[in-house]
């Protein structure tokens, strides 16, 4: 039984040694080495594209956390300028002598408040219109960058 289990796999020893001692053309060896390294090349400029991608985001989302400070910064100083004029307002009620004197008073503040109001209405609009034209060209860059440079 072992002489005919010899036998029975004799064909696939040969077959593996003939397999074995195969050569490989040339050719075949060289489109392997090109396909790799075209595979190669390929990842490279995928992970470069990642990069400016992941830079993009990264410079909107700095410039959006910068725009948010000035944005607070801003309402905290209107805060603080509208409670100093509420508090100069009572000191001035204050200082009234009649009450036509304080009815006057009353009206200047008002009135000035008033414009103090729509200033701050205006440049708020001025501002945002600014932040949104900008953040849209800032976008708009950013794409062009990856897109310009992965194409």
């Amino acid at each position: 039984m072992t002489t005919e289990t010899n036998t029975a796999f004799d064909g696939f020893k040969d077959a593996f040694k003939n397999i074995q001692n195969l050569e490989v053309p040339e050719a075949a060896r060289e489109f392997v080495k090109k396909t790799a390294n075209t595979a190669k090349d390929r990842a490279a400029e995928v992970f470069a594209g990642s990069e400016r991608v992941t830079a993009a985001v990264e410079n909107a989302v700095t410039e959006s956390v910068t725009e948010a400070g000035k944005i607070s910064r801003n309402i905290q100083q209107a805060i603080y300028e509208d409670a100093e004029a509420f508090f100069s307002g009572i000191d001035k009620l204050a200082s009234a002598k009649s009450v036509s004197e304080a009815v006057e008073i009353q009206s200047s503040l008002l009135r000035s408040r008033g414009e103090v109001f729509v200033s701050r209405a205006k440049a708020t609009a001025d501002y945002l219109g600014k932040l949104a034209a900008n953040g849209a060209k800032s976008a708009q860059d950013n794409f062009a960058k990856v897109y310009n440079k992965t194409a």
